[in-house]
């Protein structure tokens, strides 16, 4: 039997049992050995995603590592005992932005594991083998199971484009924030500030290599960083990110924001003449570099986990995810 968290509507999940999964053509079987819950599975279960962004009832869980236990028709054998990451977008590698490299920015309909596809609160889940990433064999499955959201932050570091020598600000210290301090410190920064009112997570953002950590109403009016990364995504963060930069800097925004955020200025964008990009996901390109750097031990995820839950306590875990206590890093469900 294969058991799975099913959330069948905002505030209604279960633990079902059912068949293990048979991969189909082009697909393998992954057994999960753990699973990140973020705060976008938290607006799911809430009911706060956008409806164009998930579909009920849905099997969350997008951040996760495991081992190929099965494959289908098609798929070369060889990869049985595999441990393995993949790519969550399903895009559809034909469209325009598919075919330039951006599989994140696919025109051809929006499909994500965890959210519009059967995801990995759950023993077993399939995946297309197209959108595999293995690892090396001693891999750490618990610290792989982050590698999604590195992935998110290596493209975002990517999109800001860092030199050394230059001020760099992270705007949270989160999961996302503080794997982007750990991946900004290799471009040897001359100053690498973090911005975050918890103290426990600044100190632990000086200790991945941040230079300083501030406060945000220590940090306001300091508007002379060459690049900002912004993943908190809080209210009025991407605006504040902004308010940070040097007239002529770059500004990268990773954080999801709900609608009503406090907009950004256009009389000082204008002025200022500011490069800003957002990131949503990660092509294939950044899973790619991801992977890499992880089996470098470039990125080092373990030490964000502070919490771990069976799947039969699904509710405790996911009330800790977003409830405010700044003692609370990653949570991981291990099936």
């Amino acid at each position: 039997m294969s058991r799975a968290i099913v959330i069948d509507r905002p505030g209604s999940h279960r633990l079902v049992d059912g068949a293990v999964p048979e991969p189909g053509p082009g697909e393998v079987r992954v057994r999960v050995a753990a699973a990140g819950i973020c705060m976008s599975d938290r607006e799911v279960y809430d009911g706060h995603r956008d409806l164009a962004y998930v579909r009920y009832p849905v099997v969350p869980g997008h951040e996760w590592a495991g081992t190929v236990e099965a494959v289908g028709e098609g798929v070369d054998a060889a990869l049985v005992g595999r441990r393995t990451v993949a790519e969550g977008f399903r895009s559809c590698g034909v469209c325009a932005r598919c075919r330039y490299g951006e599989t994140s920015l696919c025109t051809g309909g929006y499909a994500e594991t965890g959210f519009t596809e059967p995801g990995a609160f759950a023993d077993h889940l399939l995946v297309p083998v197209r959108l595999l990433h293995p690892l090396h064999d001693e891999a750490d499955l618990r610290a792989a199971a982050l590698i999604e959201p590195a992935a998110v932050v290596t493209a975002a570091v990517r999109a800001g484009r860092p030199r050394p020598g230059e001020r760099v600000a992270v705007v949270g210290a989160g999961t996302l924030g503080l794997l982007a301090v750990q991946l900004l410190a290799a471009s040897s920064p001359a100053e690498l500030t973090v911005i975050d009112p918890r103290a426990t997570r600044a100190e632990q953002a000086v200790r991945f290599g941040a230079t300083e950590s501030l406060t945000p109403e220590q940090a306001a009016g300091k508007g002379d960083f060459d690049l900002v990364v912004e993943t908190a995504g809080a209210p009025s963060t991407a605006a504040d990110a902004c308010l940070l930069a040097r007239r002529g800097g770059r500004v990268v925004l990773t954080g999801m924001f709900a609608p009503g955020a406090t907009g950004i200025d256009p009389v000082h964008l204008a002025l200022s003449q500011l490069e800003i990009r957002s990131v949503f996901g990660a092509p294939s390109s950044a899973w790619s570099e991801t992977v890499r750097a992880f089996g470098l031990g470039l990125i080092s995820p373990a030490p964000l986990i502070t919490h771990t839950f069976p799947l039969e306590r699904f509710a405790d875990a996911i009330a800790l995810v977003g409830g405010g206590d700044p003692a609370t890093g990653k949570v991981l469900l291990h099936p």
